[in-house]
């Protein structure tokens, strides 16, 4: 018996890197998954790649109405949503005194904005038709203390920890538990972009930032988007039903709680 039999899954940020990995995994565990992203061009030939199990929605997690449709249009798919990831996220790095104000309130859209009104009108769903749901928010190590030139990501994804705690314990009482996952460096196109960053900010070789984290994990090397599967399966499973409010760390040993 496949984990996630029967399943409907919305995954947000879903054409690519983790949240497609998610989505590949999801399908294979036996669940429909709405491949959600603001590149709907990608998104489309992602679904066509994973196949009929697999559902596209045109969504920018910045817009109420986007965030409206994407929810409606998975629903009207499938006939409701089960589990919601919430992977959308967009990186930013500056000195402190250099962070300009657009900068800052576009990650925080993104990635806090973004996450907390996709939880909302989810859970809206599952408190409607019943029967409860699961929830799953992308949080990082960055969440779990300051970085001196990521000041606003950490920040963001600091405030997704506690929405996960604070989601979690409203929302248990209708039978959603909303969890989160951690995960440190990743590799794949979004730390290409953040390799790129670094070598502006501190004069690094392209390469040589991505080299240096992924040799100061314990584990020997960066994660890769299939390390952080599992988790998300677990977390979506009736495994996970008396956990909640909870966020784990995904990172080879980058960060202890």
């Amino acid at each position: 018996m496949r984990r996630l039999e029967g399943k409907r899954a919305l995954i947000t940020g879903a054409a690519r890197g983790i949240g497609r990995a998610f989505a590949e995994t999801y399908i294979r565990e036996g669940a429909r998954v709405c491949v959600g992203d603001i590149d709907v061009a990608r998104a489309r030939r992602t679904a066509d790649e994973l196949g009929p199990m697999a559902r596209v929605a045109e969504l920018d997690v910045t817009r109420q109405d986007s965030i409206d449709a994407a929810v409606s249009d998975t629903v009207e798919a499938f006939g409701g949503i089960d589990i919601l990831i919430n992977n959308a996220a967009v990186f930013t790095a500056a000195p402190i005194v250099d962070i300009e104000r657009a900068d800052y309130e576009r990650v925080f859209d993104v990635n806090v904005s973004g996450t907390l009104f996709m939880t909302r009108a989810v859970a809206r769903h599952m408190i409607g038709r019943g029967g409860g749901g699961r929830i799953i928010n992308m949080a990082s190590q960055a969440g779990r203390r300051g970085e001196a030139l990521v000041a606003v990501y950490c920040a963001t994804k600091a405030a997704v920890i506690s929405l996960t705690q604070s989601a979690g314990l409203n929302l248990i009482r209708h039978g959603i538990n909303v969890n989160a996952i951690a995960p440190g460096v990743v590799d794949g196109e979004h730390w290409d972009g953040v390799d790129a960053r670094f070598a502006e900010l501190e004069g690094k070789a392209p390469g040589r930032k991505k080299k240096e984290v992924g040799e100061a994990v314990p584990f020997g090397r960066m994660g890769r988007p299939g390390d952080l599967t599992g988790m998300a399966v677990f977390l979506a499973s009736d495994e996970a039903s008396y956990i909640v409010a909870q966020c784990y760390n995904v990172d080879g040993g980058q960060w202890m709680n």
